[in-house]
């Protein structure tokens, strides 16, 4: 299956196919690379807030999963192992670049297991930051969302600010998203904690007002990295992460780990914005 990954860009994004690049003038090449894994059921325009705020040269890769955007014809995967070998593949036959890691929810699942893969193939990210989801040390538990009903689900997904309260009742609307979100729900739901963990660094992130998540948990990320761990906090629910002005911070933060001695010196894509340390 291609189209694992797509690039976003400037109002537009690109399925990426191995090392093939958009057609059309490029300004430059790309310096760094964010490889970015969203939540249960996104789509790559879930990041659409991160491409404002990275330096031009970063380059924005959003992972496109069977079941959603131009892969709906696919039926989505139910486990995390095949999700991560075909994310796995596609991040090796890009062309090489430093690069980070960023899963938010189920994506930091993802983000976890991508990164041990990439380590087994020499290919680690520079660092790994996970969101919204507490560390592998602590298992979902039943009842699991995943076996709720129609209703049921619709109703969690707007407790936690999925969806808006007004498609409650329209389940016409958000029917055809529903197959991805419970599959990605499931594969989450039935993933357990491997033997071994990362050599790369933890920056994990979360909400003190995250409905989902228990906020004191995420400190034990730190459980999962032989390398240096570190934990910001925000406010903004569940999807925080998503919310621009979180964003903006929170990938500056992000590149100064990962390169502190160029972010420094790189002019952010909107104007007026600069990095520094």
């Amino acid at each position: 299956m291609d189209g694992w990954l797509m690039r976003v860009g400037a109002g537009v994004r690109h399925p990426v196919d191995g090392g093939s690049r958009p057609a059309g003038p490029v300004r430059s090449g790309p310096w760094a690379r964010l490889i970015a894994l969203p939540h249960a059921g996104g789509w790559p325009s879930a990041f659409r807030s991160w491409r404002p705020v990275l330096p031009v040269g970063v380059e924005l890769l959003v992972a496109q999963l069977p079941g959603r955007g131009l892969r709906a014809g696919e039926p989505p995967l139910r486990r995390v192992e095949p999700l991560v070998d075909g994310l796995g593949r596609a991040v090796a036959e890009l062309p090489p670049l430093p690069y980070a890691i960023v899963g938010h929810s189920f994506g930091s699942v993802l983000g976890y297991e991508l990164t041990r893969a990439m380590e087994r193939m020499g290919l680690p990210p520079r660092l790994l930051a996970v969101s919204a989801r507490q560390p592998p040390c602590f298992p979902s538990e039943p009842p699991f969302a995943h076996h709720r009903t129609e209703a049921e689900l619709l109703e969690h997904l707007v407790e936690i600010g999925g969806i808006g309260p007004e498609l409650l009742h329209r389940g016409d609307l958000v029917r055809p998203a529903l197959a991805a979100i419970r599959a990605d729900l499931e594969a989450m739901e039935t993933y357990r904690r491997p033997a071994t963990g990362v050599a790369v660094p933890i920056l994990s992130l979360g909400a003190v007002d995250d409905p989902v998540v228990v906020a004191d948990r995420l400190h034990l990320w730190s459980l999962e990295t032989t390398g240096t761990f570190t934990r910001r906090m925000f406010t903004g629910g569940h999807f925080y992460l998503y919310e621009p002005d979180n964003a903006a911070i929170i990938a500056k933060y992000l590149l100064q780990l990962c390169f502190p001695h160029v972010v420094e010196h790189r002019e952010m894509s909107h104007p007026g914005a600069t990095l520094s340390r």
